[in-house]
């Protein structure tokens, strides 16, 4: 797994903003009829119409799509008992889950108190607030009594996620694994390791789904539930079996499956053997399971695994069920969480398995063909259909189940809703990221005698995103930066090489002559060749071009121009395009859009803005979208017949000529290719009819570039860019001064650029 450093995480948790999370308000709020209408008087009419109809609240309230995130602190993460306050990062970070990959809003709630009793009567007072509860690191046997008597009091879903989403996940892998193999979930033999809160969690439930209580044997640090102890609470008591068993060793000869959540080490590979064919082992502890993967695979052949890890297969992540167990449970107003919605979640979760997996899957984690199997029973957790299955089928169980009280009328609408929900942004560069660690490559990156370039190269090595990092630059001052900093650890995977020193004389010299050669007909002498190898920005994509690097990243401290000539100079372009073009992603609350072009030619011509659209396209593809693409100008389909309107025009033409297979049309409006419905009642002839427009070709560079930098500044949006296309090696460049994440980023663009031209 990624290394995180203590320095590295105290630092994301306080850079800028302190914490992971802000409220932000939804409804115009600039006038002071808004306010108003915000608070007093206008409030008061909702006021009004929710003291009639208490349910009104889901109507005029954020209620609906809120959830409280609340613990006491006693058993946070793996730290154990930290205290309500020391677990609020854990809190803001569950909320942040909850965000990203289900649209929910959270407020954590940290309740200083062991106390069942006042922890019980706090959160039932608070409860009114929201939608929904999710209890967080709170110890067992507590939990299990908290959770209980919340359930009774209260109307609104309640669940402890750190019980039920890890057995939601491992019953989803169970169900599927036995399928694999062939065995009924009534005959098998469980062992369990751990006794605490998600391991009666996951027996129960796959108990529920049909699993015999007198086949589980569970066990705690002390050895097997059994009739001779007299150490047990009640819960223990729950499971003792009747087995003649005392050890976990005795406990697994002949067992089907084995569930740990305990800790490292517990299982040996002798144990692993002396179970029976084909045995299903789900190794949970985090982050060393009960056995690697590695030793159980050398133990045994035929065995079907499952961590907790996302460094092997099968990864059990309460990720997958939480977020959209919650979605569904909202979207139909649940009184509750129960059963037949927990066993639904498990269903939606095992049978998006065995689907055919998307490209964009198996691209995120560089797998050639993922095939329901040994090696994938578990859905990956980046998986984008997660939300359009699960949440669904939670809603239908609540539904079916008569715990729903807004039903869902046209589940199909619902999916496209849930589908529409999510920007594709933050998804796409998570892809990104996992996509480069399936295969790290060597990048070189320029200007590294700058601490942001610095730091993304550590991050990046850190990650796994990256194998070897090449540090072009001054090695004094790269030092000088490392030791101010305190990021030596770098060297461990890092090379410095500033082109302009004796031991880069060999390279230099080499990259001279092979420079010279590519380009002494288009009048470049020797001597200037070898002069521009001391140029790190024309050193770096000679490194790439002759294979010494995979990958260049440059241009923090030089303008965007400076650093493109030495790359085009270098870098041939694809076959069939005479231009290169730049393109941003711009991650907005209505949506994710490309930018093209935003960097790269001033003043295209109809073939230049021909070839940027084709590059656009196949790099929105790249990225795992659909492009639907509008090529923008002041005109809308002919008005305007002369100036850059018409190379737009014929632009378009072409395109619908020799590219019938892309969904484009232009020239027109931005307003009209980002409103669908003006557009379609405007323009009903349009081949973007229905259609969302996701990628913007722009008519020349200083529209382009306007445009992404405005809304860059004053709207609310994520960038991700420039993004460098149509040259034959993996080079990219970022914007002068940019930060470590952006340049992180683009690493893996770079990264995952070079897996797919290199392998």
């Amino acid at each position: 797994m990624a290394k995180i450093t203590r320095e590295e995480a105290l630092l994301y948790h306080s850079e800028n903003r302190p914490g992971k999370i802000e409220v932000v308000p939804t409804t115009p709020h600039s006038t002071q009829r808004d306010l108003s209408l915000a608070y007093s008087p206008g409030v008061a009419e909702p006021c009004l119409e929710i003291e009639k109809n208490p349910d009104d609240a889901y109507m005029y309230t954020a209620k609906g799509n809120l959830v409280a995130v609340i613990s006491n602190g006693t058993a946070v993460l793996g730290l154990g008992n930290l205290g309500a306050v020391a677990g609020k990062p854990v809190m803001e970070g569950k909320g942040l889950l909850f965000k990203i990959f289900a649209d929910i809003d959270v407020f954590d709630i940290e309740v200083d108190t062991e106390d069942i009793d006042k922890f019980v009567q706090t959160v039932q007072m608070i409860a009114p607030t929201f939608g929904g509860i999710n209890l967080e690191d709170i110890k067992a046997p507590e939990c299990f009594e908290i959770e209980e008597r919340l359930k009774k009091l209260l109307d609104i879903p309640v669940m402890h996620d750190d019980q039920h989403g890890t057995a939601i996940i491992s019953s989803a892998g169970l169900v599927n694994a036995l399928e694999i193999v062939g065995k009924k979930i009534e005959d098998v033999r469980v062992v369990v390791s751990g006794a605490g809160a998600s391991a009666m969690a996951c027996t129960k439930l796959m108990i529920s789904l049909g699993l015999k209580k007198e086949h589980v044997i569970m066990c705690d640090s002390k050895g097997v539930l059994n009739k001779k102890r007299d150490d047990l609470n009640k819960y223990k008591r729950d499971f003792i079996t009747d087995a003649n068993v005392d050890t976990l060793e005795d406990a697994l000869k002949g067992a089907d499956v084995f569930l740990g959540l305990s800790a490292k080490d517990t299982v040996s590979q002798d144990m692993v053997r002396s179970m029976a064919a084909n045995p299903i082992i789900f190794a949970m502890a985090n982050p060393d399971p009960e056995i690697s993967y590695e030793k159980a695979k050398e133990a045994r052949t035929d065995v079907l695994m499952a961590t907790g890890r996302s460094d092997y297969p099968n990864q059990v992540n309460n990720v997958l069920g939480f977020p959209f167990i919650f979605r569904g449970a909202l979207d139909v107003r649940a009184t509750c969480i129960n059963e037949e919605m927990k066993k639904a979640a498990v269903h939606a979760i095992a049978a998006l398995a065995r689907e055919d997996v998307p490209e964009e899957v198996n691209n995120a984690y560089n797998a050639k063909h993922l095939v329901f199997g040994r090696d994938y029973f578990i859905p990956k957790p980046l998986d984008p259909r997660l939300i359009v299955n699960v949440a669904p089928a939670v809603a239908k169980a609540a539904m079916d189940s008569g715990v729903a009280r807004k039903p869902i009328l046209d589940f199909e609408k619902y999916r496209e809703e849930l589908a529409e929900r999510l920007g594709a942004g933050n998804k796409i560069i998570r892809r990104l990221h996992a996509q480069a660690k399936t295969n790290p490559k060597c990048v070189a990156f320029g200007d590294a005698e700058n601490y942001n370039v610095l730091r993304a190269a550590q991050i990046s090595v850190m990650d796994g995103i990256v194998s070897k990092a090449i540090l072009l630059g001054s090695a004094d001052r790269i030092h000088e930066i490392l030791n101010e900093y305190g990021l030596q650890d770098l060297l461990e995977h890092a090379e410095i090489a500033d082109p302009k020193t004796d031991s880069q004389r060999a390279r230099r010299l080499v990259y001279a002559e092979k420079f010279y050669q590519a380009r002494q007909r288009r009048g470049i002498s020797y001597e200037e060749a070898n002069d521009r190898m001391f140029n790190t920005n024309y050193f770096g994509p000679m490194m790439v071009e002759l294979g010494d690097a995979d990958a260049f990243v440059t241009g923090y401290s030089t303008k965007y121009t400076e650093a493109l000539r030495p790359v085009l100079e270098v870098v041939r372009c694809f076959e069939n395009i005479e231009h290169v073009a730049g393109m941003y992603m711009m991650s907005t609350k209505k949506g994710t859009y490309f930018f093209a072009d935003t960097t790269v030619n001033q003043n295209p011509d109809t073939n230049t803005l021909v070839n940027t659209t084709l590059l656009a396209a196949k790099n929105v593809k790249f990225l795992g979208v659909d492009p639907k693409i509008a090529l923008v100008s002041y005109s809308n389909f002919g008005t305007i017949k002369e100036g850059r309107a018409r190379a737009v025009h014929e632009a378009v033409k072409i395109l619908h000529e020799k590219h019938p297979e892309l969904i484009v049309d232009g020239e027109m409006q931005a307003n009209f290719a980002l409103n669908t419905t003006i557009r379609d009642k405007k323009f009903p002839f349009s081949k973007l009819k229905g259609q969302k427009v996701n990628t913007l070709i722009f008519p020349n560079l200083h529209s382009g570039n306007i445009a992404y930098k405005m809304l860059q500044e004053i709207g609310s949006v994520d960038t991700l860019g420039p993004i460098l296309c149509g040259v034959q090696r993996p080079i990219h460049i970022v914007q002068l001064e940019s930060s470590v994440s952006e340049i992180t980023n683009m690493t893996a663009i770079a990264v995952v650029d070079a897996q797919k031209m290199n392998g």
